[in-house]
C-alpha cells in the first residue's frame, strides 16, 4: 500500500495509483522469480526503488538503445548487433 499511497500523494487518481502499485509489485515478483512470465526489462532492469534517482535527469539523452536497435532491425541494417546507441542513431540518420 505504500506505493499506492505515494502515488495518491503525488496527485494520481485512485485508478492510476492502483495500476502503478500493481505494476511495481508484479515487477518485483518477476525479478525474484515469483512470476510465471517475466519480461526482460522486469528481470534485467535495476530495482524500482533505485531507478528514479538514477534516471531522473536522463530525459534529454534521446531514444533508449532498444528503440533505435529495433528500428535498425526493421530497416535490415547490417551490423546493428555490434553497434552502440550512437552508432545506431548515425546509421538511422537521427
Amino acid at each position: 500500500m505504500h506505493i499506492k499511497d505515494s502515488a495518491l500523494e503525488r496527485g494520481e487518481s485512485e485508478k492510476r495509483a492502483k495500476e502503478i502499485a500493481a505494476r511495481t509489485v508484479n515487477k518485483e515478483r518477476a525479478r525474484h522469480g515469483e512470476s510465471e512470465t517475466a519480461g526482460r526489462s522486469s528481470v534485467k532492469d535495476i530495482s524500482s526503488g533505485r531507478r528514479g534517482g538514477l534516471r531522473s535527469h536522463s530525459g534529454s539523452q534521446g531514444l533508449a538503445y532498444e528503440q533505435p536497435y529495433n528500428e535498425a532491425k526493421q530497416r535490415n541494417i547490417h551490423g546493428r548487433s555490434k553497434m552502440n546507441k550512437k552508432q545506431l542513431a548515425n546509421a538511422l540518420g537521427h
